[in-house]
């Protein structure tokens, strides 16, 4: 199991962001969470087979079709035993 949190910069929020990324994770079984950050970021958080996460990832640096997308900062981290994708 792969887990990655990410921190995404841009035009992210207000756009369908979170959605677009919740849609990805769902389709491909990974479980974990996105939150809009008070700086105007994205966090996501990503737990799953490493195939599936990478393409959570790969959605976010897509963005929906209204993001823009500037920059995705990501690290490995501990899975935390998430159940599901919800957008907090």
């Amino acid at each position: 199991m792969a887990a990655k949190r990410a921190v995404v910069s841009g035009r992210v929020q207000g756009v369908f962001f979170r959605a677009h990324v919740a849609d990805v994770a769902d389709a491909r079984g990974v479980a974990g969470w996105a939150v809009n950050r008070d700086d105007g970021t994205v966090e996501i958080h990503a737990e799953g087979p490493e195939d599936a996460v990478a393409a959570v990832i790969a959605a976010a640096r897509e963005g929906s079709p209204r993001a823009q997308v500037s920059d995705v900062q990501v690290r490995d981290v501990e899975p935390e035993g998430c159940s599901g994708f919800v957008s907090r």
